[in-house]
């Protein structure tokens, strides 16, 4: 019983990396949602948190994220490798298909993967040109009109950053199952010995 509760080390450090993408998604998703409310300008106005720790929060929660993100594309580069290579080839002589169940995987991930890119690069524009522009930036060499004027920029990161929300719900429901299996046995595994073997018992 007790093999059946063990969880392997790569196992165990994929939900570890998973969880910081979700926690970081969550602050600055949760966050992102003052701002989209409260409008600039109205700092006197107070939801739970002053402006500046809402502030505070989504971007940290967004460089935890991507961070994380990083992590988690390089302990899976092997599996985006050989599917970018299935779907080239696929693409390119018809060979290599794939069941409709992967294929709605592969496309979602696609999606993340892209409206993730364009909010953490927006994202980071206005981490080192903040509101302000040129003279308040973290980075005073950095010209705060790079590529895009700042309200292209907004854009951008608003809805890629609403596109990547929608599609990691997609992504989070559909590998619902091992995320509740993975999670229960690691949370399982944290409690004292005897009530560990009370829980596994009782799950049994």
């Amino acid at each position: 019983m007790a093999q059946r509760n063990e969880i392997s080390a790569q196992t165990r450090r994929n939900w570890l990396v998973d969880a910081a993408v979700f926690a970081g998604a969550a602050a600055a998703t949760i966050s992102s949602f003052y701002f989209l409310v409260i409008p600039s300008g109205r700092d006197e106005l107070i939801v739970l948190l002053g402006r500046e720790t809402w502030d505070d929060l989504h971007t940290y929660g967004g460089l935890l994220m991507t961070a994380a993100v990083v992590i988690h594309f390089a302990l899976h580069w092997s599996w985006v490798k050989t599917m970018t290579r299935r779907v080239y080839n696929l693409a390119r002589t018809g060979t290599g298909r794939f069941t409709s169940g992967a294929r709605t995987n592969i496309l979602i991930d696609a999606v993340i993967a892209i409206s993730f890119l364009l909010a953490a690069l927006s994202g980071l524009y206005f981490y080192f040109a903040p509101e302000g522009g040129y003279q308040g930036g973290r980075n005073l060499a950095w010209d705060p009109n790079f590529l895009f004027a700042r309200p292209i920029w907004d854009l951008i990161h608003t809805w890629s950053g609403v596109v990547m929300i929608a599609a990691a719900v997609l992504h989070f429901a559909i590998h619902w199952g091992w995320i509740r299996k993975v999670t229960t046995r690691i949370l399982a595994a944290l409690l004292p010995s005897r009530r560990r073997a009370t829980t596994i018992e009782s799950a049994v």
